[in-house]
């Protein structure tokens, strides 16, 4: 199993992170806006826990998002 991991930075706004994690992560309200807190306040935030190749593809999807909204939202994936 891999985790999904999305990385803070300085430019993408909250809103956005948390409707990542609703739309492509399928996260209620409350749970997407704590993961959201946990990347703003630590750096990092597990998304979800998936196996490899749909880590891969939601790894994809929100590079592509982020692309799409010129946001710099780095999301990587690593081993459980």
């Amino acid at each position: 199993m891999f985790r999904v991991l999305l990385h803070n930075d300085d430019y993408t706004p909250m809103d956005f992170v948390i409707m990542v994690l609703r739309e492509v992560f399928r996260k209620e309200e409350l749970q997407a806006v704590q993961i959201m807190l946990a990347v703003h306040k630590r750096g990092l935030g597990v998304a979800g826990i998936y196996p490899h190749e749909v880590a891969e593809t939601k790894m994809h999807v929100v590079t592509e998002l982020a692309k799409t909204h010129e946001y710099p939202l780095k999301c990587t994936i690593e081993v459980e």
